[in-house]
């Protein structure tokens, strides 16, 4: 077995170096988590005195016009504001089910504290990958937060919990015997958005925004600069200032 693996190993180098395809797998499946200039706690709960509107707005002053989560995934919870940093995971549709529970057990293992889990599901229709065992785990080892491009069930039991999640749909069905986690820690995407791990994930009663974590900071002293700016705005409008004043002094609408 280990002859055969290391064979096929050589063959899939060899086809990499001859189709020069070394740089897509370093993007793909080697990506390094760059670390961040401020302490990644206060970081997070920057990011949560924000909202993800005026996040959409500086994505878009870096010209990434495609950070915002497909708008069919909502918050269970409207009320919460929630920040992380990305835990990605990709399943499919797949009638398999030996070996499903050892390697959940070891990706729920990798968790840390302050991670969003974010889950690609393959567009999965038919059954959940969130429940309220998976919630109560998640909340013991410190998880703000998960994204679901697909289902949750369990729902009074994960309404017990206080925990942020947002989804697509809800139904009984578990996800053992219909769909199987085949990666985690890897690049994902959900709609037309790239999620890497250790991306920044904030999620509010708009939906949920991806931060590149390379930029992280950048966005986020902007995002408050435009916080402040608001601020301002609304003193304007409440003043009873004309709208030319208002746009004379740099204000927008």
């Amino acid at each position: 077995m280990t002859e055969k693996t290391g064979e096929q190993g050589s063959v899939l180098q060899r086809e990499a170096k001859m189709m020069k395809l070394e740089a897509l797998i370093a993007d793909r499946e080697h990506y390094q988590v760059p670390e961040l200039t401020l302490d990644e706690t206060e970081v997070l709960q920057r990011y949560e005195r924000l909202y993800t509107g005026a996040v959409s707005d500086v994505l878009r002053e870096f010209c990434l016009m495609y950070q915002a989560l497909p708008s069919d995934i909502v918050p269970l919870r409207p009320e919460k504001t929630v920040a992380g940093y990305a835990f990605t995971v990709k399943s499919a549709p797949n009638t398999m089910v030996s070996g499903e529970l050892t390697f959940r057990t070891k990706m729920l293992e990798q968790i840390e504290p302050g991670s969003f889990v974010v889950w690609d599901t393959s567009e999965d229709a038919e059954s959940t990958a969130w429940g309220g065992v998976m919630t109560a785990t998640a909340v013991s080892r410190g998880v703000k937060g998960v994204v679901i491009d697909g289902g949750m069930r369990d729902t009074h039991q994960v309404l017990k919990e206080d925990f942020p999640v947002f989804y697509k749909y809800r139904s009984p069905n578990g996800s053992l015997g219909r769909c199987l986690i085949s990666h985690y820690q890897c690049l994902i995407r959900i709609g037309n958005t790239d999620i890497r791990p250790g991306d920044i994930i904030l999620g509010d009663i708009d939906g949920v925004v991806v931060v590149p974590r390379n930029i992280a900071v950048k966005v986020l002293l902007r995002a408050e600069e435009i916080l402040k700016n608001e601020k301002e705005i609304f003193e304007w409008v409440a003043n009873g200032d004309s709208l030319d004043e208002i746009t004379d002094r740099g204000g927008y609408f």
